[in-house]
Protein backbone atom coordinates (compact mmCIF):
# COMPACT_ATOMS: atom_id res chain seq x y z
CA UNK A 1 0.00 0.00 0.00
CA UNK A 2 0.98 3.61 -0.45
CA UNK A 3 -0.13 5.55 2.56
CA UNK A 4 -2.05 7.72 0.96
CA UNK A 5 -4.50 9.82 2.65
CA UNK A 6 -7.60 8.30 2.15
CA UNK A 7 -6.46 5.43 3.85
CA UNK A 8 -5.03 4.46 7.05
CA UNK A 9 -1.23 4.40 5.51
CA UNK A 10 1.13 2.18 3.67
CA UNK A 11 2.30 -0.47 6.21
CA UNK A 12 -1.09 -1.00 8.36
CA UNK A 13 -3.52 -3.91 7.94
CA UNK A 14 -6.51 -3.68 5.45
CA UNK A 15 -8.63 -4.59 8.65
CA UNK A 16 -8.02 -0.98 10.12
CA UNK A 17 -8.03 0.66 6.34
CA UNK A 18 -11.87 1.35 7.08
CA UNK A 19 -11.18 3.68 10.14
CA UNK A 20 -11.72 7.83 9.55
CA UNK A 21 -7.86 9.55 8.47
CA UNK A 22 -7.02 12.74 9.19
CA UNK A 23 -8.74 14.54 6.71
CA UNK A 24 -12.15 12.74 7.77
CA UNK A 25 -11.55 14.28 11.41
CA UNK A 26 -13.23 17.49 9.93
CA UNK A 27 -16.17 15.55 9.03
CA UNK A 28 -15.97 13.75 12.27
CA UNK A 29 -16.11 17.13 14.31
CA UNK A 30 -19.09 18.40 12.25
CA UNK A 31 -20.87 14.79 12.78
CA UNK A 32 -19.78 15.04 16.31
CA UNK A 33 -20.93 18.85 16.54
CA UNK A 34 -24.63 18.01 14.71
CA UNK A 35 -25.38 14.53 16.50
CA UNK A 36 -23.11 14.16 19.52
CA UNK A 37 -26.00 15.32 21.26
CA UNK A 38 -28.21 11.80 20.09
CA UNK A 39 -25.57 9.59 19.82
CA UNK A 40 -23.36 10.44 23.10
CA UNK A 41 -25.37 12.77 25.39
CA UNK A 42 -24.49 11.90 29.45
CA UNK A 43 -21.33 9.81 28.28
CA UNK A 44 -19.52 10.24 31.90
CA UNK A 45 -17.49 7.52 34.54
CA UNK A 46 -20.52 5.26 34.64
CA UNK A 47 -20.60 4.60 30.71
CA UNK A 48 -16.55 4.62 30.64
CA UNK A 49 -17.09 1.84 33.15
CA UNK A 50 -19.29 0.04 31.88
CA UNK A 51 -17.55 -0.59 27.97
CA UNK A 52 -14.14 -1.07 30.58
CA UNK A 53 -16.27 -3.94 32.29
CA UNK A 54 -17.47 -5.78 29.14
CA UNK A 55 -15.57 -9.08 27.96
CA UNK A 56 -12.78 -8.76 25.36
CA UNK A 57 -14.46 -9.54 22.50
CA UNK A 58 -17.77 -7.34 23.83
CA UNK A 59 -15.58 -4.51 24.26
CA UNK A 60 -13.82 -4.41 20.70
CA UNK A 61 -16.89 -4.74 19.44
CA UNK A 62 -18.46 -2.21 21.30
CA UNK A 63 -15.67 0.30 20.55
CA UNK A 64 -15.98 -0.41 16.85
CA UNK A 65 -19.87 0.10 16.50
CA UNK A 66 -18.99 3.93 18.43
CA UNK A 67 -20.09 6.43 16.02
CA UNK A 68 -17.40 9.26 15.54
CA UNK A 69 -19.49 11.66 17.99
CA UNK A 70 -19.59 8.98 20.64
CA UNK A 71 -16.38 8.03 20.02
CA UNK A 72 -15.13 11.94 20.97
CA UNK A 73 -17.51 11.73 24.24
CA UNK A 74 -15.86 9.04 24.79
CA UNK A 75 -11.99 9.84 24.71
CA UNK A 76 -13.26 12.95 26.69
CA UNK A 77 -14.33 11.21 29.60
CA UNK A 78 -11.62 8.15 29.60
CA UNK A 79 -9.59 8.82 32.44
CA UNK A 80 -5.64 8.34 31.71
CA UNK A 81 -5.40 5.00 33.88
CA UNK A 82 -8.43 3.90 32.00
CA UNK A 83 -6.61 3.75 28.96
CA UNK A 84 -4.41 0.71 29.39
CA UNK A 85 -7.61 -0.83 30.93
CA UNK A 86 -9.26 -0.54 27.59
CA UNK A 87 -6.61 -1.82 26.27
CA UNK A 88 -6.09 -4.87 28.21
CA UNK A 89 -6.68 -8.38 26.76
CA UNK A 90 -6.78 -6.96 22.85
CA UNK A 91 -4.70 -8.32 20.22
CA UNK A 92 -1.82 -6.68 18.75
CA UNK A 93 -4.15 -6.22 15.54
CA UNK A 94 -7.83 -5.03 17.52
CA UNK A 95 -5.47 -2.66 19.67
CA UNK A 96 -4.41 -1.15 16.34
CA UNK A 97 -7.72 -0.58 14.68
CA UNK A 98 -9.03 0.77 18.22
CA UNK A 99 -5.72 3.72 18.41
CA UNK A 100 -6.20 4.19 14.43
CA UNK A 101 -10.11 4.91 14.96
CA UNK A 102 -8.72 7.78 17.24
CA UNK A 103 -5.80 8.84 15.73
CA UNK A 104 -4.87 7.25 12.09
CA UNK A 105 -2.50 9.49 11.45
CA UNK A 106 -0.49 8.71 14.68
CA UNK A 107 -0.53 4.72 14.12
CA UNK A 108 1.03 5.05 10.40
CA UNK A 109 3.56 7.71 11.66
CA UNK A 110 4.84 5.25 14.31
CA UNK A 111 5.26 2.66 12.27
CA UNK A 112 6.84 4.57 9.64
CA UNK A 113 9.44 5.55 12.26
CA UNK A 114 9.66 1.93 13.45
CA UNK A 115 10.03 0.19 10.26
CA UNK A 116 12.93 2.84 8.90
CA UNK A 117 14.90 1.97 11.67
CA UNK A 118 14.54 -1.60 11.99
CA UNK A 119 15.46 -1.73 8.34
CA UNK A 120 18.78 0.00 9.47
CA UNK A 121 19.03 -2.32 11.88
CA UNK A 122 17.79 -6.04 10.43
CA UNK A 123 18.38 -5.62 6.68
CA UNK A 124 20.77 -8.56 5.32
CA UNK A 125 21.16 -6.39 1.87
CA UNK A 126 23.46 -3.27 4.20
CA UNK A 127 24.98 -1.59 1.43
CA UNK A 128 21.30 -0.76 -0.23
CA UNK A 129 20.40 -0.34 3.43
CA UNK A 130 23.34 2.42 4.18
CA UNK A 131 22.47 3.94 0.12
CA UNK A 132 18.59 4.09 1.04
CA UNK A 133 19.51 5.48 4.43
CA UNK A 134 21.91 8.39 2.32
CA UNK A 135 19.27 9.12 -0.24
CA UNK A 136 16.55 9.33 2.34
CA UNK A 137 18.88 12.05 3.85
CA UNK A 138 20.08 13.62 0.40
CA UNK A 139 16.35 14.23 -0.55
CA UNK A 140 15.34 14.94 3.05
CA UNK A 141 11.84 15.29 4.01
CA UNK A 142 9.85 16.01 7.52
CA UNK A 143 7.68 14.00 8.92
CA UNK A 144 5.62 16.69 10.89
CA UNK A 145 5.48 19.19 7.84
CA UNK A 146 2.22 18.42 8.57
CA UNK A 147 -0.99 15.69 9.29
CA UNK A 148 -0.89 14.59 5.89
CA UNK A 149 2.90 14.53 4.97
CA UNK A 150 2.86 11.02 7.05
CA UNK A 151 0.61 9.11 5.29
CA UNK A 152 3.34 9.52 1.47
CA UNK A 153 6.14 8.19 3.48
CA UNK A 154 5.90 4.55 3.20
CA UNK A 155 5.53 4.84 -0.49
CA UNK A 156 8.60 7.58 -0.42
CA UNK A 157 10.91 5.09 1.66
CA UNK A 158 9.67 1.75 0.03
CA UNK A 159 8.58 3.16 -3.63
CA UNK A 160 10.98 6.09 -4.47
CA UNK A 161 14.03 5.92 -2.73
CA UNK A 162 14.53 1.85 -2.48
CA UNK A 163 14.07 0.61 -5.36
CA UNK A 164 17.00 3.65 -6.81
CA UNK A 165 19.25 3.78 -4.06
CA UNK A 166 21.92 1.52 -6.32
CA UNK A 167 20.27 2.39 -9.76
CA UNK A 168 20.41 5.83 -12.12
CA UNK A 169 20.31 8.91 -10.71
CA UNK A 170 18.22 10.53 -13.10
CA UNK A 171 15.47 8.45 -12.79
CA UNK A 172 15.78 8.31 -8.82
CA UNK A 173 16.16 12.21 -9.12
CA UNK A 174 12.49 11.83 -11.22
CA UNK A 175 11.21 9.47 -8.94
CA UNK A 176 11.54 12.11 -6.20
CA UNK A 177 10.42 14.82 -8.05
CA UNK A 178 7.21 12.87 -8.93
CA UNK A 179 6.69 11.37 -4.85
CA UNK A 180 4.06 13.03 -2.97
CA UNK A 181 5.98 13.23 -0.42
CA UNK A 182 8.54 16.08 -2.03
CA UNK A 183 5.70 17.66 -3.45
CA UNK A 184 3.71 18.18 -0.40
CA UNK A 185 6.98 18.68 1.72
CA UNK A 186 8.43 21.61 -0.46
CA UNK A 187 4.67 22.80 -1.56
CA UNK A 188 4.76 22.14 -5.34
CA UNK A 189 1.81 20.16 -4.72
CA UNK A 190 -0.14 23.88 -4.51
CA UNK A 191 1.91 26.09 -7.17
CA UNK A 192 0.30 27.38 -9.99
CA UNK A 193 1.00 29.51 -13.08
CA UNK A 194 0.08 32.77 -13.04
CA UNK A 195 -1.26 32.89 -16.15
CA UNK A 196 -2.95 29.38 -16.07
CA UNK A 197 -6.49 28.46 -16.33
CA UNK A 198 -6.24 27.02 -12.69
CA UNK A 199 -4.75 31.33 -11.90
CA UNK A 200 -7.71 32.83 -13.60
CA UNK A 201 -10.69 30.88 -11.29
CA UNK A 202 -8.91 31.51 -8.41
CA UNK A 203 -8.81 35.68 -8.81
CA UNK A 204 -12.67 35.09 -10.11
CA UNK A 205 -13.02 33.29 -6.61
CA UNK A 206 -10.60 35.96 -4.96
CA UNK A 207 -12.61 38.57 -6.06
CA UNK A 208 -16.49 37.19 -5.74
CA UNK A 209 -15.22 36.92 -1.48
CA UNK A 210 -11.42 37.72 -1.01
CA UNK A 211 -11.76 37.25 2.44
CA UNK A 212 -13.30 33.73 2.20
CA UNK A 213 -12.57 30.54 3.46
CA UNK A 214 -12.32 29.24 0.27
CA UNK A 215 -10.17 31.91 -1.20
CA UNK A 216 -8.19 32.00 1.52
CA UNK A 217 -7.52 28.55 1.34
CA UNK A 218 -6.76 28.59 -2.86
CA UNK A 219 -3.31 28.27 -4.09
CA UNK A 220 -1.69 31.54 -4.52
CA UNK A 221 0.48 31.67 -7.68
CA UNK A 222 4.46 29.96 -8.53
CA UNK A 223 6.28 28.12 -5.44
CA UNK A 224 9.83 28.30 -5.81
CA UNK A 225 10.92 26.04 -2.82
CA UNK A 226 11.02 22.56 -4.86
CA UNK A 227 13.13 24.87 -7.84
CA UNK A 228 15.47 26.15 -5.27
CA UNK A 229 16.16 22.85 -2.95
CA UNK A 230 16.37 20.71 -6.40
CA UNK A 231 19.52 22.54 -7.54
CA UNK A 232 21.31 23.84 -4.26
CA UNK A 233 20.68 20.71 -2.41
CA UNK A 234 19.51 17.92 -4.59
CA UNK A 235 21.37 18.64 -7.98
CA UNK A 236 23.94 21.41 -8.55
CA UNK A 237 25.01 22.09 -4.95
CA UNK A 238 25.74 26.09 -3.75
CA UNK A 239 27.69 27.51 -6.39
CA UNK A 240 26.59 25.42 -8.53
CA UNK A 241 26.02 28.48 -11.56
CA UNK A 242 22.31 29.13 -11.44
CA UNK A 243 20.86 32.12 -10.47
CA UNK A 244 17.72 33.41 -8.96
CA UNK A 245 16.10 33.71 -12.25
CA UNK A 246 16.97 30.19 -12.84
CA UNK A 247 15.04 29.30 -9.68
CA UNK A 248 11.93 31.38 -11.01
CA UNK A 249 12.48 29.61 -14.60
CA UNK A 250 12.76 26.35 -12.95
CA UNK A 251 9.42 26.94 -11.05
CA UNK A 252 7.79 27.45 -13.72
CA UNK A 253 8.81 23.90 -15.15
CA UNK A 254 6.93 22.20 -12.41
CA UNK A 255 4.11 24.05 -12.05
CA UNK A 256 0.84 21.51 -12.31
CA UNK A 257 3.27 18.71 -10.90
CA UNK A 258 0.57 17.98 -8.05
CA UNK A 259 -0.94 15.70 -6.28
CA UNK A 260 -4.53 14.04 -6.81
CA UNK A 261 -7.25 14.75 -4.09
CA UNK A 262 -4.94 14.99 -1.03
CA UNK A 263 -7.17 16.33 1.00
CA UNK A 264 -10.26 14.37 -0.04
CA UNK A 265 -13.19 14.28 2.27
CA UNK A 266 -12.49 17.38 3.76
CA UNK A 267 -16.26 18.15 4.09
CA UNK A 268 -17.67 21.66 3.20
CA UNK A 269 -14.56 22.97 2.47
CA UNK A 270 -14.13 20.11 -0.47
CA UNK A 271 -17.64 20.91 -1.55
CA UNK A 272 -16.84 25.06 -1.50
CA UNK A 273 -13.89 23.94 -3.87
CA UNK A 274 -15.61 22.20 -6.09
CA UNK A 275 -18.93 24.62 -6.36
CA UNK A 276 -15.61 27.07 -7.16
CA UNK A 277 -15.20 25.40 -10.12
CA UNK A 278 -11.88 23.25 -8.89
CA UNK A 279 -12.67 19.88 -9.54
CA UNK A 280 -11.66 18.10 -6.65
CA UNK A 281 -10.45 21.35 -4.64
CA UNK A 282 -7.06 21.39 -5.44
CA UNK A 283 -7.28 22.96 -9.19
CA UNK A 284 -7.92 19.76 -10.84
CA UNK A 285 -11.06 19.27 -13.25
CA UNK A 286 -10.65 15.71 -12.48
CA UNK A 287 -11.88 12.93 -10.89
CA UNK A 288 -9.80 10.17 -12.21
CA UNK A 289 -6.65 8.22 -10.72
CA UNK A 290 -6.37 7.53 -7.39
CA UNK A 291 -6.12 9.54 -4.89
CA UNK A 292 -3.04 10.81 -3.12
CA UNK A 293 -1.20 10.01 -6.17
CA UNK A 294 1.15 12.26 -8.62
CA UNK A 295 -0.26 14.16 -11.53
CA UNK A 296 0.33 16.27 -14.18
CA UNK A 297 -2.64 19.03 -14.13
CA UNK A 298 -2.04 20.92 -17.34
CA UNK A 299 -4.55 24.09 -15.90
CA UNK A 300 -2.44 24.48 -13.28
CA UNK A 301 1.27 24.75 -15.82
CA UNK A 302 2.69 28.04 -16.45
CA UNK A 303 3.04 28.50 -20.21
CA UNK A 304 5.36 29.76 -22.69
CA UNK A 305 9.22 29.21 -23.16
CA UNK A 306 11.47 28.99 -20.49
CA UNK A 307 15.39 29.75 -20.07
CA UNK A 308 17.13 27.56 -17.62
CA UNK A 309 21.07 27.52 -16.99
CA UNK A 310 21.03 29.12 -20.59
CA UNK A 311 18.86 26.28 -22.19
CA UNK A 312 15.54 27.37 -23.75
CA UNK A 313 12.84 25.09 -22.40
CA UNK A 314 10.28 24.80 -24.87
CA UNK A 315 6.58 24.89 -24.13
CA UNK A 316 5.59 21.11 -23.66
CA UNK A 317 3.72 20.49 -20.16
CA UNK A 318 5.23 17.90 -18.07
CA UNK A 319 7.68 17.24 -20.29
CA UNK A 320 9.12 20.58 -19.40
CA UNK A 321 10.22 19.61 -15.45
CA UNK A 322 11.69 16.36 -17.08
CA UNK A 323 13.78 18.39 -19.76
CA UNK A 324 14.90 20.04 -16.69
CA UNK A 325 15.92 16.95 -14.17
CA UNK A 326 17.79 15.84 -17.43
CA UNK A 327 19.65 19.03 -17.52
CA UNK A 328 20.57 19.13 -13.88
CA UNK A 329 20.98 15.26 -13.68
CA UNK A 330 23.86 15.32 -16.19
CA UNK A 331 25.69 18.27 -15.23
CA UNK A 332 29.04 18.29 -14.42
CA UNK A 333 28.17 20.32 -11.30
CA UNK A 334 25.92 17.63 -10.42
CA UNK A 335 28.80 14.79 -10.87
CA UNK A 336 30.81 16.82 -8.41
CA UNK A 337 28.49 17.42 -5.85
CA UNK A 338 27.08 14.09 -5.27
CA UNK A 339 30.57 12.47 -5.63
CA UNK A 340 31.44 14.88 -3.07
CA UNK A 341 28.48 14.11 -0.40
CA UNK A 342 29.40 10.28 -1.43
CA UNK A 343 32.98 10.71 -0.26
CA UNK A 344 32.53 12.46 2.80
CA UNK A 345 29.33 10.06 3.71
CA UNK A 346 32.41 6.96 3.23
CA UNK A 347 35.41 7.88 3.28
CA UNK A 348 36.75 11.14 4.80
CA UNK A 349 34.88 14.44 6.05
CA UNK A 350 37.83 16.04 3.82
CA UNK A 351 37.79 13.49 1.26
CA UNK A 352 40.93 14.22 -1.54
CA UNK A 353 40.38 16.22 -4.72
CA UNK A 354 41.95 13.44 -6.33
CA UNK A 355 39.18 10.48 -5.55
CA UNK A 356 36.39 13.19 -5.86
CA UNK A 357 37.23 14.23 -9.39
CA UNK A 358 37.63 10.13 -10.22
CA UNK A 359 34.16 9.53 -8.95
CA UNK A 360 32.42 12.40 -11.02
CA UNK A 361 34.26 11.29 -13.92
CA UNK A 362 32.57 8.07 -13.43
CA UNK A 363 29.01 9.81 -12.40
CA UNK A 364 29.14 11.34 -16.16
CA UNK A 365 30.96 8.55 -17.93
CA UNK A 366 28.06 6.00 -16.27
CA UNK A 367 24.70 8.77 -16.96
CA UNK A 368 24.87 8.62 -13.12
CA UNK A 369 25.40 5.00 -12.69
CA UNK A 370 25.14 4.69 -8.91
CA UNK A 371 26.60 1.83 -8.45
CA UNK A 372 29.52 2.33 -10.69
CA UNK A 373 30.56 5.52 -8.64
CA UNK A 374 30.17 3.38 -5.74
CA UNK A 375 32.86 0.82 -7.34
CA UNK A 376 35.13 3.45 -8.47
CA UNK A 377 35.04 4.49 -4.57
CA UNK A 378 35.44 1.39 -3.27
CA UNK A 379 38.59 0.44 -5.98
CA UNK A 380 40.53 3.69 -5.18
CA UNK A 381 43.41 3.92 -2.81
CA UNK A 382 41.89 6.71 -1.29
CA UNK A 383 39.61 4.89 0.11
CA UNK A 384 41.58 2.77 1.92
CA UNK A 385 44.35 4.45 2.89
CA UNK A 386 45.75 4.27 6.57
CA UNK A 387 44.75 7.70 7.27
CA UNK A 388 41.10 7.54 6.79
CA UNK A 389 40.40 3.50 7.65
CA UNK A 390 38.32 3.35 10.79
CA UNK A 391 38.38 7.49 11.22
CA UNK A 392 34.80 8.23 9.92
CA UNK A 393 32.73 9.21 13.08
CA UNK A 394 29.29 7.57 13.44
CA UNK A 395 26.00 9.34 13.30
CA UNK A 396 23.96 8.61 15.77
CA UNK A 397 21.88 6.29 13.69
CA UNK A 398 24.80 3.94 12.39
CA UNK A 399 25.61 4.15 16.46
CA UNK A 400 21.78 2.79 17.55
CA UNK A 401 22.18 0.48 14.49
CA UNK A 402 25.16 -0.86 14.71
CA UNK A 403 24.95 -1.33 18.52
CA UNK A 404 22.24 -3.73 17.56
CA UNK A 405 23.16 -5.47 15.16
CA UNK A 406 26.56 -6.12 17.61
CA UNK A 407 24.44 -7.33 20.36
CA UNK A 408 22.30 -9.52 18.22
CA UNK A 409 19.45 -8.23 19.49
CA UNK A 410 16.13 -9.28 19.46
CA UNK A 411 13.43 -6.54 19.02
CA UNK A 412 10.28 -6.71 19.72
CA UNK A 413 8.74 -3.59 20.05
CA UNK A 414 11.33 -1.11 17.92
CA UNK A 415 9.37 2.79 19.09
CA UNK A 416 11.64 2.33 22.30
CA UNK A 417 14.68 2.46 20.02
CA UNK A 418 12.82 5.53 17.84
CA UNK A 419 13.06 7.51 21.11
CA UNK A 420 16.43 6.72 21.78
CA UNK A 421 17.35 8.47 17.84
CA UNK A 422 15.32 11.74 20.01
CA UNK A 423 18.03 11.31 23.00
CA UNK A 424 21.07 10.64 20.51
CA UNK A 425 19.69 14.10 19.22
CA UNK A 426 19.11 12.44 15.78
CA UNK A 427 15.30 11.95 15.48
CA UNK A 428 14.13 9.35 12.39
CA UNK A 429 12.62 11.35 9.72
CA UNK A 430 13.01 14.49 12.21
CA UNK A 431 14.91 17.12 10.06
CA UNK A 432 12.98 19.92 9.51
CA UNK A 433 15.16 21.81 7.08
CA UNK A 434 15.94 20.27 4.06
CA UNK A 435 19.21 20.13 3.87
CA UNK A 436 18.93 16.53 6.20
CA UNK A 437 21.64 15.52 8.58
CA UNK A 438 24.89 16.46 8.62
CA UNK A 439 27.58 13.68 7.62
CA UNK A 440 30.57 15.21 9.37
CA UNK A 441 32.33 14.45 13.07
CA UNK A 442 31.56 18.19 14.11
CA UNK A 443 27.86 17.50 13.37
CA UNK A 444 27.82 14.63 16.26
CA UNK A 445 31.34 14.94 18.34
CA UNK A 446 30.48 17.08 21.77
CA UNK A 447 30.30 15.80 25.77
CA UNK A 448 26.89 15.85 26.26
CA UNK A 449 26.04 13.69 22.88
CA UNK A 450 29.33 11.01 23.80
CA UNK A 451 28.11 10.15 26.75
CA UNK A 452 24.09 9.69 25.98
CA UNK A 453 26.33 7.10 23.26
CA UNK A 454 27.83 5.41 26.35
CA UNK A 455 24.56 5.55 28.46
CA UNK A 456 22.75 4.34 25.85
CA UNK A 457 25.65 1.32 25.18
CA UNK A 458 25.77 0.14 29.10
CA UNK A 459 21.73 0.31 28.90
CA UNK A 460 21.32 -1.60 25.80
CA UNK A 461 24.14 -4.36 26.98
CA UNK A 462 22.78 -4.44 30.21
CA UNK A 463 19.04 -5.76 28.84
CA UNK A 464 17.55 -2.77 29.79
CA UNK A 465 15.84 -1.94 26.47
CA UNK A 466 12.40 -2.01 26.11
CA UNK A 467 11.49 -4.41 23.82
CA UNK A 468 15.21 -5.06 22.98
CA UNK A 469 16.47 -8.53 24.70
CA UNK A 470 20.33 -8.88 24.83
CA UNK A 471 22.20 -12.03 26.04
CA UNK A 472 25.99 -11.48 25.73
CA UNK A 473 26.73 -15.05 26.63
CA UNK A 474 24.77 -16.30 23.97
CA UNK A 475 26.69 -13.84 21.43
CA UNK A 476 29.80 -16.10 22.84
CA UNK A 477 28.60 -19.12 22.39
CA UNK A 478 27.63 -20.21 25.49
CA UNK A 479 28.02 -19.54 29.57
CA UNK A 480 30.99 -16.90 30.29
CA UNK A 481 32.30 -15.38 33.02
CA UNK A 482 33.84 -11.46 32.39
CA UNK A 483 37.75 -11.75 32.62
CA UNK A 484 40.30 -10.06 30.64
CA UNK A 485 40.49 -13.42 27.58
CA UNK A 486 36.26 -12.65 27.72
CA UNK A 487 37.44 -9.04 27.17
CA UNK A 488 39.57 -10.04 24.14
CA UNK A 489 36.98 -11.93 22.28
CA UNK A 490 34.16 -9.20 22.99
CA UNK A 491 36.72 -6.73 21.74
CA UNK A 492 36.44 -9.45 18.36
CA UNK A 493 32.90 -9.56 18.20
CA UNK A 494 31.78 -6.08 18.60
CA UNK A 495 35.11 -4.14 17.21
CA UNK A 496 35.80 -6.57 14.46
CA UNK A 497 39.31 -5.35 15.92
CA UNK A 498 41.82 -5.13 19.25
CA UNK A 499 40.87 -2.53 21.39
CA UNK A 500 43.75 0.35 22.19
CA UNK A 501 45.46 -0.38 25.51
CA UNK A 502 43.54 2.78 26.52
CA UNK A 503 40.39 1.63 25.77
CA UNK A 504 41.35 -2.00 26.90
CA UNK A 505 42.63 -0.67 30.35
CA UNK A 506 39.44 1.01 30.74
CA UNK A 507 36.91 -1.48 30.50
CA UNK A 508 38.80 -3.98 32.49
CA UNK A 509 38.95 -1.12 35.46
CA UNK A 510 35.48 -0.77 35.19
CA UNK A 511 32.87 -3.42 34.07
CA UNK A 512 32.98 -4.59 38.18
CA UNK A 513 31.16 -1.06 38.66
CA UNK A 514 28.00 -2.74 40.12
CA UNK A 515 26.16 0.54 39.46
CA UNK A 516 27.21 1.43 36.04
CA UNK A 517 24.12 0.25 34.28
CA UNK A 518 22.11 1.88 36.58
CA UNK A 519 23.39 5.01 36.59
CA UNK A 520 23.31 5.11 32.42
CA UNK A 521 19.73 3.96 32.59
CA UNK A 522 19.49 7.10 34.87
CA UNK A 523 21.29 9.12 32.23
CA UNK A 524 19.38 7.83 29.59
CA UNK A 525 15.93 9.41 30.38
CA UNK A 526 13.92 8.69 27.46
CA UNK A 527 12.08 11.63 25.92
CA UNK A 528 8.22 11.65 27.21
CA UNK A 529 5.42 11.06 25.06
CA UNK A 530 5.53 13.65 22.65
CA UNK A 531 8.67 13.94 21.04
CA UNK A 532 9.66 11.06 17.89
CA UNK A 533 6.85 9.13 19.16
CA UNK A 534 4.61 11.94 20.13
CA UNK A 535 4.89 13.20 16.24
CA UNK A 536 3.36 9.81 15.73
CA UNK A 537 1.48 8.53 18.70
CA UNK A 538 0.51 12.19 20.60
CA UNK A 539 -2.05 11.65 22.99
CA UNK A 540 -3.28 8.05 22.30
CA UNK A 541 -3.23 5.33 24.45
CA UNK A 542 -0.25 3.48 23.00
CA UNK A 543 2.93 4.81 25.02
CA UNK A 544 6.49 3.15 25.60
CA UNK A 545 9.88 4.43 27.39
CA UNK A 546 12.93 3.23 26.51
CA UNK A 547 14.27 1.87 29.27
CA UNK A 548 13.05 -0.82 31.17
CA UNK A 549 10.77 -0.13 34.41
CA UNK A 550 11.74 -3.85 36.64
CA UNK A 551 14.92 -2.95 38.30
CA UNK A 552 17.61 -5.63 36.64
CA UNK A 553 20.76 -6.86 38.37
CA UNK A 554 24.14 -5.58 37.25
CA UNK A 555 25.82 -8.56 35.30
CA UNK A 556 29.92 -7.93 34.82
CA UNK A 557 29.69 -9.10 31.20
CA UNK A 558 27.19 -6.94 29.93
CA UNK A 559 28.54 -3.94 31.42
CA UNK A 560 31.92 -4.88 29.78
CA UNK A 561 30.18 -5.60 26.44
CA UNK A 562 28.62 -1.82 27.28
CA UNK A 563 31.85 -0.56 27.63
CA UNK A 564 33.24 -1.49 24.30
CA UNK A 565 30.14 -0.40 22.41
CA UNK A 566 30.68 3.13 23.99
CA UNK A 567 34.63 3.07 23.29
CA UNK A 568 36.21 5.62 20.36
CA UNK A 569 37.07 2.53 18.61
CA UNK A 570 33.13 1.25 18.11
CA UNK A 571 32.34 5.00 17.27
CA UNK A 572 33.98 4.74 14.39
CA UNK A 573 33.07 2.97 11.05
Amino acid sequence: MHGAPGSVGGMMGGSAASFPTHDDETVMHGAAERGGKKAAVGMGPEDVQAVLNLPVEERFQRLVGMSPGEMMQFRAALKPFERMQLMQGLTPAQMEIVAAMQGPAKVVGAEVLETRLLRDVASQRQLQAVMTDFWLNHFSVYLKKNQNEVYYLPAYQNGTILPNALGNFEQLLVATAESPAMLMYLDNWESIGPDSLAATRVKRVQQINPNGKIAQALPKGINENYARELMELHTLGVGGGYTQKDVIEVAKCFTGWTINRPYQGAGQMQRGFQRAGFGSGQGMQQEAGTPGEFVFEPNRHEGGDKVVLGHTIHEGGMNEGLEVLHILATSPATAKFVATKLAVRFVSDTPSPALVAKMAATFLKTDGDISAVLTTMFRSKEFWAPGVYRAKVKTPLEFLASAVRASDATVTNPLPLVQAMDRLGMPVWGMQTPNGYGWMAEDWVSSNGLLSRMNFALVLSGNKVNGTATDWAAVLGGPAEASAETEKELEARVLGQAASERTRAAVMAEFTNPTAQAQAAAGFVGPPVGSSDGQAMGGGLVKASVVKPAVQSEVPLDTMAGLLMGSPEFQRR
